[in-house]
């Protein structure tokens, strides 16, 4: 399992809720698909850690967190079949869709993983 050292840093960084669940998906993501690839991307003066990646065949999901959520956006989310609707945000987006997380709220683990085992064959297909 390869863990990128940015987003240890990044995690490191977030002393709050946001770290902790930041951190809480990102076992999971490593759960569903031990052979996921993390990077970080997009950095700027105004994002200094840049943004969280994963990725297996093309980027799957990425990380971002806020003031009031933490927000995991697929990639190719738009295509993906979400039967326990974990998606709750960009769902008008033509391609991609998110899930946002506030503090206190908690996702299922099983639908999570298979969500984002569904990214994963949705980039091995080029959906």
């Amino acid at each position: 399992m390869s863990r990128s050292p940015d987003i240890d840093a990044r995690l490191a960084s977030l002393t709050d809720w946001r770290g902790a669940t930041l951190g809480a998906l990102r076992d999971l993501i490593h759960a569903a698909d031990p052979e996921v690839v993390e990077a970080v991307k997009w950095k700027k003066a105004t994002n200094p850690h840049g943004v969280p990646v994963w990725e297996h065949d093309g980027i799957v999901c990425t990380g971002e967190v806020y003031r009031d959520k933490v927000k995991l956006t697929f990639a190719r989310g738009a295509s993906l079949k979400d039967p326990k609707g974990l998606f709750n945000a960009s769902l008008d987006a033509g391609t991609r869709r998110a899930i946002d997380i506030a503090q206190g709220e908690t996702l299922d683990p099983a639908a999570f993983k298979a969500l984002f085992l569904a990214g994963v064959a949705a980039n091995r297909k080029g959906a």
